[in-house]
Parts: C-alpha cells; sequence; structure tokens
C-alpha cells in the first residue's frame, strides 16, 4: 500500500508526478517510482544489469558495507579514487570492465538511498537513466493504465549537505517522462520532459559540459560520462527486488 500524502506539494490529482531528493520522494508518492542519478548511481545499475550483475544497493562506504557485501557473498564497489586495476567502483567504466563479478554491493549517499527509502515504503522501484529511459519507460506502460509513475532526480549535495539540483539527473528523469508519452502528468513532471526536450539533439555534448560533466572530467573520469551519455543504448530495466537487489527484467 503506497502512502499518499495530503497537501499542495503531494501532486496529487496527477498520474504522473516528478520531484527532487529523498524529501520529494517522501512526499510525492507513486505506485512506480523512477529513482535518476544520471552522473552516477543509476547509469552504473544500468551497466551492471547489461551485464547481468545483479546491484545490491547501500547507502554507506564503510564497515557495515563490507559485512553486507559478505552475507550476499557480493563484491563491494570501492570508492572511485581507491579503485586500482581489476577493482569495481561507483565508475560504470570499472563495471563494464570487469571480471567474473556476479552480484555487486554498490554504496551510493543519493540514489542508493532514495531506493532503498521508497522501496520500503512499498513502492515498485526501478533505476533510471538517460541510458535505459525509453526501455524503462515501455516496461513501465506495460505494467497497465492504473499505476502512478513518478520520477525522483535524485541530485547532489553541496558542501553543507543541503541539496544541489544537478541538471542532469533532471534531463534524465524528464528523458523518461517523455518517452513514457502519458496523459497526466504534473505541472512538475511537465517541466523536466520540457527540459529534456529542449536538449535531447545536444545531450552528449551538454552532459559534458554541465556542472556534474565537468566535475567528473576534471577528477579524470571523461569515460564515465561518456557512458551516462549513451541515451537509449540500455534496453535493461533494473528492477528493486525485495527492498535489496537491482535485478533486470
Amino acid at each position: 500500500m503506497i502512502r499518499r500524502v495530503a497537501g499542495p506539494y503531494a501532486q496529487n490529482g496527477f498520474s504522473v508526478g516528478f520531484d527532487w531528493g529523498p524529501v520529494g520522494a517522501e512526499v510525492v508518492a507513486g505506485d512506480i517510482v523512477a529513482v535518476v542519478d544520471v552522473l552516477s548511481f543509476t547509469t552504473a545499475v544500468t551497466v551492471a544489469a547489461d551485464l547481468g550483475i545483479a546491484v545490491y544497493p547501500y547507502q554507506w562506504r564503510d564497515q557495515s558495507a563490507v559485512a553486507y557485501a559478505e552475507r550476499w557473498s557480493a563484491k563491494l564497489a570501492v570508492g572511485r579514487s581507491e579503485a586500482r586495476p581489476g577493482d569495481v567502483s561507483l565508475s560504470p567504466v570499472t563495471i563494464r570492465n570487469s571480471q567474473g563479478v556476479n552480484r555487486l554491493v554498490l554504496p551510493s549517499p543519493n540514489g542508493s538511498t532514495i531506493a532503498k527509502q521508497l522501496s520500503d515504503g512499498g513502492a515498485t522501484v526501478i533505476a533510471v537513466s538517460l541510458r535505459n529511459r525509453r526501455a524503462a519507460a515501455d516496461w513501465v506502460r506495460e505494467q497497465g493504465p492504473d499505476q502512478r509513475v513518478v520520477a525522483i532526480a535524485a541530485g547532489e549535495r553541496w558542501s553543507d549537505g543541503s541539496l544541489r539540483p544537478a541538471v542532469e539527473d533532471l534531463w534524465g528523469a524528464g528523458g523518461f517522462l517523455s518517452a513514457l508519452d502519458q496523459d497526466g502528468l504534473s505541472p512538475e513532471a511537465r517541466a523536466a520532459v520540457a527540459a529534456y526536450d529542449a536538449v535531447a539533439d545536444e545531450l552528449p555534448k551538454l552532459l559534458h559540459e554541465c556542472a556534474g560533466g565537468r566535475e567528473l572530467t576534471q577528477y579524470g573520469y571523461p569515460e564515465d560520462v561518456a557512458i551516462a551519455a549513451e541515451v537509449d543504448q540500455s534496453t535493461s530495466v533494473p528492477v528493486l527486488e525485495d527492498g535489496t537487489m537491482f535485478r533486470s527484467t
């Protein structure tokens, strides 16, 4: 049972909604919720799904994550800056280059945390990026016409912990909702679609030029941005099962 929140922020009366971060995910409830964290959690999840790797989202990269990975007999992703040859991290290129990995614990304070929060609330949670936005929309339509669909852009964090809306997540959410091609969009969802449609023909270039893309490139990960810009190249739709594991449909 999905808990419906009353009040002006819940986007009630619309079959398709959009909002930002953990708080938005709490307020704007959906039967099916697409979590969008383009740089890089949900892109990493789709790359793993393409390879048949099950992803176990986890909030923190600490000793508890080590125990969690041991519990599921999974490989624990290390921090980007800690990765050595053969290691797997949140960097999608390391997942694509991995060998012999079947299960992966992927810590992420944004996308991973939101996915677990939503699953605990009873929603069906899918991981959406620019890579699989169309495949995800097709899958959602197959679930039937009576589902309320919400896209949650994960965003990033400023140094003081406040939400930094990340334009790449707005584009990813809007791209998914644009491909959904469904009536009943809230004004917020319509704004996300408009943001995507305005840049769709320029996305590989603009993804590199936006703040998130420039940040990753500056830190030495331009390949991760290039993978995130593989629009519609993945047919995988990772669904969070039992609040524990993303597995592709």
